[in-house]
């Protein structure tokens, strides 16, 4: 397979972002202004009810983010003039059709300039209402790839998913399709249409009970839920994601499609620098949660594999993807993840984490250090339980009855346990298929696109990295550098590679922090370029 070079392949490109407000999106769309200025238009699809709202959304929310520093220092005074020739933002929403343009000759323009779509629209909640997951992750992308096939010149359509449509396979993980309607219990009822009349029945029933908004929000989540693990997934998030590969695999015709299923996204390795990102995601809110000294027990079993992707070199597999995958009128599905070639167990993140916050400990408001244990491990959901009974539930009735004798004096602050026991009890349930995975995500596929990188010869110095690693580093550093500012990396020696330093960067201040690569094979480059970033032994 030959290769174009990245940057001469997006040269004078149009290119269709949705969900463009979003963690990868915006990284996307950072990546390809940085180091393609050259990009003929970047149209971003953002949720607003008119342009000026749209507008008014993409400068306060991605260009205006820490994470356009760099290109920010490089154009300078002439930043806005280079946005405003490069940049249109686009008021919409894929769950409408045309992805709700309503604007007909911005519609038809679209459909004669676009040569590639990334379609990164999605709601993640793993508990969202079934009416708006159905509508965005599954109808959603269908609407994207039937507003593809209007495109006269597209290459291409990219569509983000997520790893974890598998549900809770055991084992080697294949880069394999959907069929149409298949599930993953065997069962042979799922009907997709099907599954849009069940939520408007469901809505209509609700509405003319008079229920209140609160109470519709309510049972729409149990509803997904429901509908979820009735056909074999844990979650409303990754059902409807499985359900929009299937429409996408079934109704592309002969439209390039590339399906990239990442793992843990966590924060930026390398571009535009090391540490980005934004808010605190998945696994980064254990961290920092156990840095502050609030987490006292993991739930987790000692064996599960963490699979952890910076966020960066998810971009970088989707920006090579695009240009391996131009024109070629096929399918083709990404794993982007780190278990298969260097998997970390759940026992030896904990033992990181542990290490680093007794050697590096934070500081409280009140300027004293904040002291880890290393935490009790509560390895599998009855042991959960017991623990919750014991710790939380049984003092809370013995509350109650106090709170009896005095005259429901303390009511508020029971009602208040209450909540936070039933939400803590909630999130154990949702996050459970993870925290107990035992799969493993074969990347064979990206390992081929990452060959062909090399032996095309392309020079990959802007689009430098591209693969599977495990950047426990990254997780670690996300967390605390989106709370704590700049921090800066430890050496740690690998078994089979030199070591690596890994310096990583915010803006918010500065405290010490590490990152680290386990695993020799997992290193996988794009090119020749390897940032440098090997120390001798």
């Amino acid at each position: 397979m030959e290769l174009e070079s990245m940057p001469k392949f997006l040269e004078k490109k149009t290119i269709l972002v949705t969900g463009a407000t979003g963690f990868l999106a915006k990284a996307f769309v950072e990546k390809i202004l940085r180091v393609q200025p050259d990009v003929k238009r970047l149209y971003l699809l953002i949720r607003a009810s008119d342009l000026a709202s749209a507008t008014q959304r993409l400068h306060n929310e991605v260009i205006g983010k820490d994470l356009f520093r760099v290109v920010r220092e490089k154009w300078g005074t002439n930043l806005d003039s280079f946005i405003s020739k490069k940049v249109i933002a686009i008021p919409g929403d894929v769950s409408y059709e045309n992805l709700g343009v309503k604007d007909c000759k911005l519609r038809k323009d679209m459909w004669k300039e676009l040569d590639i779509i990334l379609n990164s629209a999605a709601t993640t909640t793993f508990d969202e209402r079934y009416d708006v997951a159905l509508g965005i992750n599954t109808f959603g992308a269908l609407n994207v790839l039937d507003f593809a096939k209007n495109c006269i010149n597209l290459k291409v359509l990219l569509h983000v998913s997520t790893a974890y449509v598998c549900g809770e396979k055991k084992g080697q993980i294949l880069e394999s399709p959907f069929k149409m309607e298949e599930t993953l219990n065997g069962s042979s009822s799922l009907n997709i249409k099907a599954e849009k009349e069940v939520v408007e029945e469901y809505l209509n029933k609700l509405r003319g009970q008079g229920a209140t908004d609160g109470a519709i929000t309510s049972s729409m989540k149990d509803l997904g839920i429901k509908r979820a693990k009735l056909y074999g997934w844990p979650n409303t998030y990754v059902y409807t994601k499985a359900m929009g590969e299937m429409l996408l695999g079934r109704f592309r015709e002969n439209l390039p499609l590339v399906i990239i299923r990442p793992t843990m996204v966590s924060s930026t390795y390398k571009e535009p620098f090391s540490g980005w990102i934004e808010g605190v995601r998945t696994i980064d809110g254990v961290v920092a949660a156990y840095g502050k000294g609030k987490l006292k027990s993991f739930l987790g079993y000692h064996e599960t594999i963490l699979d952890i992707i910076p966020a960066d070199m998810v971009v970088n597999c989707m920006i090579v993807a695009m240009v391996a995958c131009a024109n070629q009128s096929s399918q083709i599905i990404l794993h982007v993840g780190s278990s298969w070639r260097n998997p970390i167990k759940f026992s030896s993140f904990r033992n990181i984490i542990f290490r680093y916050f007794t050697e590096n400990p934070l500081v409280s408001k009140n300027g004293e250090s904040i002291k880890v244990d290393e935490g009790i491990v509560l390895s599998s959901m009855a042991i959960f339980r017991a623990y919750m009974a014991i710790r939380y539930i049984l003092p809370l009735k013995v509350f109650q009855i106090a709170n009896a004798v005095f005259s429901e004096y303390y009511l508020d602050s029971i009602n208040d346990l209450e909540r936070k026991i039933n939400s803590g009890m909630r999130l154990a349930e949702l996050y459970k298929p993870y925290v107990f995975f035992m799969g493993r995500f074969d990347d064979s596929n990206t390992e081929k696109l990452q060959m062909a990188t090399n032996e095309s010869g392309v020079d990959s110095h802007s689009f430098a990295r591209v693969g599977a690693g495990v950047a426990v580093g990254g997780a670690v550093g996300g967390a605390v550098g989106a709370v704590y500012g700049t921090y800066e990396a430890i050496r740690f020696k690998v078994s089979g590679l030199m070591k690596i330093r890994y310096i990583g960067q915010t803006a918010l201040g500065s405290a010490a922090m590490f990152g680290l690569f386990l695993g020799a094979g997992s290193l996988i480059h794009c090119g020749k370029s390897y940032y440098a970033l090997f120390l001798g032994n």
